[in-house]
Formats: C-alpha cells, structure tokens, sequence
C-alpha cells in the first residue's frame, strides 16, 4: 500500500521531527510512506471570517494540486467519523482489498480544510474533537497508521 500525508507547513520541532522519523522507520515494512508540505499561509491576529477562508482556500488549492487521481483521500477534519484503533485498522485492511491503495491522508493548517479539499477527499475521519496543533498531529497520524499495520498483522503492540 502507498501512504502519502499532505499537509499544511513544516515541521519545526526536533522532538516531533525526531518521533515522525521514528515511526516514518516502523512503517517502511508495512508500506511505501511519502510525506508531502504545502507553506502555511500567515493568519493576520484580527482577521476577518473573509480572510481566513481566503486563507485556506489557497492553502487548499495547494493540498488540491498534491493529490493524484488514483489516490483515495481521507481528510482529518474535525466534522468527520471518529474511530477506535481497531475499526481504522480494518479500514485500511478494506481499502487494500478493495484495490484502493494509493491512500493520501490530509492535513490542514491552523485554520482547518478548505471545502474544495472536503468535498475532493473520499472520506472524512476525526481522531479527537479536541484541537492539537497541526505539527503534532501528522506524528498521531502516524503512530495511529503504524498501529494499525500491526492490528492487521496480529502482532504485539496495540495493548
């Protein structure tokens, strides 16, 4: 299976660069990983509703212009289906099977997904109603998909 995460703006933090390389490693025996950033956009302190949708629809255009026609696309956004581990493990297990496996997990910035990107993306999943910065969560990302290939492999780890 192919494994692509767009997402809005680099990684700055060592201790986060250090976690995704960590499970970016795991992961090489379960699938083919490509990570691919778009610039985030600078969100004025006071800005208006108009700019923030201004904002992410050029930050979307950007996500939009990273995504193949064969890839099936899962949007994290908070308005999506929430899962435990075990039921996203099987939806990758499906989606294998059902012969989509070129899979791009999208990743907005600050300000969340434009809906050119909602309504281009396959599906739609929230892993928290909580907010976390958008650097940390590309490593949850990771570490839930790294979980998941070790659910569908029977082996130890998910406990």
């Amino acid at each position: 299976m192919n494994i692509t995460i767009i997402s809005v703006g680099k990684i700055k933090e060592k201790y986060i660069k250090l976690g995704i390389e960590e499970f970016s490693k795991r992961l090489s025996r379960y699938c083919k990983l490509t990570m691919v950033e778009v610039p985030d956009e600078k969100t004025p302190d006071n800005a208006s509703e108009r700019e923030m949708e201004l904002i992410k629809d050029k930050e979307g255009k950007q996500i939009l212009n990273k995504i193949k026609d064969n890839m099936y696309v899962i949007a994290m956004d908070l308005q999506g289906d929430m899962k435990t581990s075990e039921q996203f493990a099987k939806q990758l297990s499906q989606l294998a099977l059902s012969g989509d496996s070129n899979v791009a997990f999208i990743i907005g910035g600050s300000l969340g997904l434009s809906d050119e990107v909602k309504k281009r993306a396959n599906y739609k999943l929230c892993f928290s109603k909580m907010t976390f910065p958008h650097q940390l969560f590309k490593l949850i990302l990771l570490e839930q998909v790294y979980r998941a290939y070790r659910i569908n492999n029977n082996e130890p780890y998910h406990k």
